[in-house]
């Protein structure tokens, strides 16, 4: 379906709250510099999470779709230009045929296909999906093909790369898989930029940190006790967690920062003697959010959502190569990152990273 607009209309499904849109939009500063605006239309959002629901809704003019998205007709969703979604992929596995096939071990394992679906009726220009690093290689590496091979028979040309955060100007070390396709009819590959074109130098954690922190947010003297002697080899370390280097990117934060100990593996800090958790702000900052971004809700509910979410200026360089294509991004004079040449099949996977 063909959109007539000078703005590239978008769906996203699985929207948490808003990291892609964010990025999708751009018109935000980070850290003193200005993200320029892109031209993209959000014309449908999708999240069954009612808390981080919440958290979109006070960000964005499109009101979130709150349904689980098995129970939304694909017609219902407006035509788009431009498909985008993060998809769950814990519960994936292969289902013991001949030839081998997705199968899934619970019901998130089908939310995927939701996405096939919903690619198949519209029929967009172009998706963008993203997942964990560990798609790569599930079931001893048997998955992720079928996940391609399921995006090229829904009618698209695949490209894939695993991207870190921290070379796109996000203050933390994440990586992720990103799929994008083309349709076929448009006979060009994606090209993933390499790094950020804003930010040519890291941009690390001392930055993002607030002056003034709540009490709550350290860790009691008995919580530092038990962590020192659970050590046996050094009380200068940690047994377990990871104390961040104030000018280096953060490690990867996730959605268990609301559950964060001092012997766990999730990112903390140390402040003098003192040890704390990272505030909200800190993580919406760490995933790249603008301060603007509004958070609402308990703590833990803020943690869960800023850690699934996508860093919107990772994000923001993606949909900047699709406007490029598009021929309506205005903000920067690059090159196109498009293969422009036919690539036959046997080629497809040299140009997949």
């Amino acid at each position: 379906m063909e959109i007539a607009s000078d703005k590239i209309k978008v769906a996203s499904l699985f929207s948490g709250c808003g990291g892609t849109e964010v990025g999708l939009q751009g018109g935000f500063t980070f850290l003193g510099t200005q993200i320029p605006k892109l031209p993209t239309e959000l014309v449908y959002a999708n999240e069954v999470d009612l808390k981080t629901c919440d958290i979109f809704d006070l960000n964005f003019d499109k009101k979130v779709d709150r349904r689980d998205i098995r129970d939304v007709n694909e017609a219902e969703i407006p035509g788009h230009d431009l498909l985008v979604a993060g998809f769950p992929c814990q519960s994936f596995s292969i289902l013991a045929q001949n030839p081998p096939r997705l199968g899934f071990t619970d019901e998130k394992g089908k939310l995927f296909f939701e996405i096939v679906r919903v690619l198949k009726y519209h029929h967009p220009k172009y998706f963008i999906c993203e997942n964990v690093k560990g798609i790569l290689s599930a079931n001893n590496g048997k998955t992720f093909p079928l996940i391609l091979k399921e995006f090229e028979d829904a009618g698209y040309r695949v490209s894939f790369k695993l991207l870190n955060s921290r070379n796109f100007g996000v203050p933390q070390k994440r990586e992720r898989v990103f799929i994008v396709g083309v349709r076929n009819d448009l006979k060009r590959f994606f090209i993933f930029p390499s790094k950020s074109s804003l930010f040519p130098l890291e941009n690390n954690l001392g930055k993002v940190l607030e002056n003034q922190v709540d009490d709550k947010y350290f860790f009691s003297e008995k919580a530092i006790l038990g962590m020192l002697s659970s050590n046996s080899n050094s009380k200068a370390k940690m047994n377990k967690g990871r104390v961040q280097n104030l000018n280096e990117p953060c490690n990867t934060v996730t959605a268990h920062l609301s559950k964060v100990t001092l012997n766990g593996t999730d990112p903390v800090l140390k402040i003098g003697e003192k040890y704390r958790r990272f505030t909200p702000r800190e993580v919406a900052r760490i995933q790249s959010f603008p301060d603007s971004f509004k958070l609402i809700g308990s703590d833990f509910t803020q943690y869960k959502a800023l850690g699934n979410a996508i860093p919107p200026l990772l994000f923001w360089h993606l949909a900047k190569e699709i406007c490029t294509f598009e021929g309506k991004n205005k903000t920067h004079g690059d090159k196109e990152f498009f293969d422009l040449v036919e690539v036959s099949a046997g080629e497809q996977l040299t140009l997949r990273f």
